[in-house]
C-alpha cells in the first residue's frame, strides 16, 4: 500500500471516531433493540453496548437472540421475551413511552414494521413534526460531514413536509454540538424555474427560514449538488452565498433523488452512511445489514449524543 493510500485509509474514519469519542464521554443511553434475530442487527447492539455508547436492551423471541448470540459468540445482557417481530416493534416502543427506555434501534425486523409501531395514534411516539430520516456521511478526501436528508423515508414531500425534513436535520446537527449549519435545499439547477418544481420549493424554503419558520441554520436554494459543495463550481456559476460550496446539510427534492446521491457516495466515494430517523419522541437507530462496524458504531453515537442533548433541554412534547 502506498504512503497516499495508507493516509486516505487512516482519515476514512476521522469524522465518525470523533463522533463515537464525544459519546463514549458520555452515559449509555438505554437503547430498546427491536427484534435483533440476526447476527448483523445483534452484533451492533451488542458491541455498541460494549463500547459503552448505548445500554441495549433486546426486545424478540428470547429462543432466537440466544440461538444467534451462541453460534457467533456474543455476550447477551437484557432480554424482552416476545414472540414475534411485530411484538417486538410494539414492546420496544412501549420501553420508550413508559421511560424505560431513551433510544429506539431497528433490529433484523423491516423498517416500515417498526416505524407504523412508531406512528400509531394511540401508542406510538409521534410528535407534532413529520417524522424523517438523515444519513450521516463520512465520505473520504471532503472536510465536511455531510448530512442528507431524507433518503429513506418520506418518498415526495411536500413543503409542509419539507419544512419538517429540515428542520429536523438542522435540530441534529446543532444538538451534536456541530454549530450552524449551511443547508442547501438540492435540485437540477440553481436557478427557479417554473418548469422545476423542485426549484420553487427551494426558494419557497429559504424564504420560509428568512420569515422564522425554519431556525437555526443558514439556507441556500435551490442549488446544484456541484455548486453545493464546491466552491470552485460556485464561483464558475457565479454564486454569490454564505452556503454555496460548503453545505453541511444537502436537502434533496425526493426519496429516489436522495437514496441515488447516498448510494453513489457509498459506493463509488467509499463513504460510511450512519443512518437515524428523527420527529418522533426520541431518535430511532436505522442500521442495515451491509453496514460496516464504523458505521452501525457512528449510528449509535449520533443517535446517543443527540438524545442527550434533547434530554438537557426540555422534553419534546407530543
Amino acid at each position: 500500500m502506498n504512503d497516499n493510500a495508507t493516509a486516505s485509509t487512516l482519515r476514512r474514519h476521522e469524522k465518525y471516531d470523533h463522533l463515537i469519542a464525544a459519546a463514549k464521554g458520555q452515559q449509555a443511553v438505554a437503547t430498546a433493540v427491536a427484534h435483533p434475530c440476526d447476527e448483523t442487527s445483534l452484533r451492533g447492539a451488542v458491541e455498541a453496548g460494549e463500547a459503552g455508547l448505548i445500554k441495549p436492551i433486546l426486545v424478540g423471541p428470547k429462543s432466537k437472540i440466544a440461538a444467534v448470540a451462541k453460534e457467533f459468540s456474543l455476550d447477551l445482557g437484557e432480554i424482552v421475551d416476545v414472540p414475534h417481530s411485530q411484538a417486538a416493534a410494539e414492546k420496544a416502543v412501549e420501553l420508550v413511552r413508559t421511560g424505560k427506555a431513551d433510544l429506539l434501534m431497528k433490529g433484523s425486523l423491516h423498517t416500515d414494521e417498526l416505524l407504523s409501531a412508531v406512528m400509531n395514534r394511540e401508542t406510538g411516539l409521534r410528535t407534532g413534526r413529520r417524522v424523517s430520516h438523515v444519513f450521516v456521511m463520512d465520505v473520504p478526501g471532503h472536510a465536511q460531514t455531510l448530512f442528507i436528508t431524507d433518503a429513506a423515508v418520506n418518498i415526495a414531500p411536500d413543503l409542509v413536509s419539507k419544512r419538517d425534513i429540515v428542520q429536523n436535520a438542522i435540530d441534529l446537527y446543532t444538538g451534536l454540538g456541530l454549530g450552524t449549519p449551511k443547508v442547501a435545499i438540492l435540485s437540477a439547477v440553481e436557478t427557479v424555474t417554473p418548469t422545476i418544481p423542485s426549484t420553487i420549493e427551494a426558494a419557497a424554503l429559504c424564504k420560509m427560514a428568512d420569515r422564522g419558520q425554519i431556525t437555526g441554520g443558514e439556507l441556500d436554494g435551490p442549488l446544484a449538488f456541484d455548486n453545493a459543495i464546491s466552491l470552485e463550481a460556485a464561483r464558475i456559476k457565479r454564486i454569490k452565498s454564505p452556503v454555496a460550496g460548503q453545505a453541511q446539510i444537502l436537502v434533496v427534492p425526493d426519496l429516489e433523488a436522495g437514496n441515488m446521491l447516498a448510494k453513489n457516495l457509498t459506493f463509488l466515494s467509499h463513504a460510511d452512511a450512519a443512518g437515524i430517523v428523527l420527529g418522533a419522541r426520541v431518535p430511532i437507530i436505522l442500521t442495515s445489514r451491509a453496514d460496516s462496524v464504523a458505521t452501525r458504531m457512528a449510528s449509535c453515537a449520533v443517535a446517543a449524543l443527540y438524545r442527550r442533548s434533547q434530554m438537557a433541554k426540555q422534553p419534546i412534547q407530543a
